[in-house]
């Protein structure tokens, strides 16, 4: 029997958040796309899967950190489509705290193998000497970067927007390796600009959106990230729990919540044309409140509710 992509979908739903005359403020709900998935790694995974499936590969090999969204969904994917599924996982010291890690643990019972290699291995990860080493080791399998982006989860990116979504002035997205603000890019209109936020310090992943797309019109702002990825204090805590509690809306503290901050100073700010219609993607990425959680407590902060 042949197996078959699994995917349910729900339709991503836009929400309002504010209208004055500093901007209209929408959110789109990509994360209610696939939940224990969350909305962009939905849309990196849906045509890689497909081909997956498609060249009958029975083995997925990926990379990621210790609380990567990434490594959670593939886990996920692997099990549903009855594909084994091998983690290089970066950080050799996490291998004897799985069972404390909420990502490591959740992606082990789906059903993911790990293979934990130092930093200076971890950087080896695109390198074709690196490579065969692993598939000597693990066998063929078939490779997703770190983080997913490839021309296949550009273009499950590309579909974030549709015709719904024509009279927004803006799109903001939160920005981690550029894949999906590469797919948001090449599906904007001319009268549309995207504003990518960094939640890593740098905009090295212009590089990445200007290979898959000829559009310009975007910038990427690493103004708020709260000091590099996974980086989080206080401040950034409360104002995702005021979020909370104001609008229903879960943040999480790696991108979105860094994002919706960036958003809510540069509208009190003027950075947005008055009276402008600006439409915030959630990517999802909740899965990763747990571990945060864990690092917030032993540093004496207030968690995320």
């Amino acid at each position: 029997m042949s197996r078959k992509v699994s995917f349910y979908y729900m339709k991503s739903i836009i929400q309002s958040l504010t209208k004055s005359n500093k901007g209209d403020l929408f959110i789109k709900r990509e994360d209610l796309l696939f939940p224990e998935i969350s909305g962009n790694k939905y849309r990196k995974l849906k045509y890689q899967l497909q081909k997956i499936v498609e060249t009958k590969t029975k083995t997925i090999l990926t990379f990621g950190g210790a609380y990567s969204n990434h490594i959670a969904a593939v886990a996920l994917l692997g099990k549903i489509n009855n594909l084994r599924t091998i983690g290089v996982i970066r950080g050799d010291e996490l291998e004897s705290k799985i069972s404390e890690n909420p990502t490591l643990s959740y992606a082990k019972k789906q059903g993911m193998e790990f293979e934990f290699v130092t930093r200076e291995v971890y950087r080896q990860k695109e390198t074709e000497s690196y490579i065969s080493q692993l598939k000597e080791k693990h066998g063929d399998f078939y490779l997703i970067p770190e983080g997913g982006t490839n021309a296949l989860a550009v273009k499950g990116c590309a579909e974030i927007l549709n015709n719904e979504d024509t009279d927004y002035d803006y799109i903001c997205v939160s920005v981690g390796t550029g894949g999906t603000l590469a797919g948001i890019v090449s599906s904007l209109l001319p009268h549309q600009q995207a504003v990518g936020f960094s939640a890593l310090k740098g905009t090295f992943q212009k590089e990445i959106v200007d290979a898959y797309t000829s559009n310009a019109n975007y910038q990427i702002l690493d103004t708020y990230n709260f000091g590099g990825y996974a980086k989080i204090d206080g401040q950034l805590v409360r104002f995702i729990n005021e979020f909370k509690e104001t609008h229903d809306v879960q943040l999480d503290p790696i991108y979105t919540g860094k994002m919706m901050y960036g958003i809510v100073d540069l509208m009190d700010k003027g950075y947005f044309k008055k009276n402008s219609r600006i439409l915030a993607i959630h990517t999802g990425g909740l899965q990763g409140i747990a571990g945060m959680n864990q690092t917030l407590k032993r540093k004496n902060l207030p968690i995320i509710q």
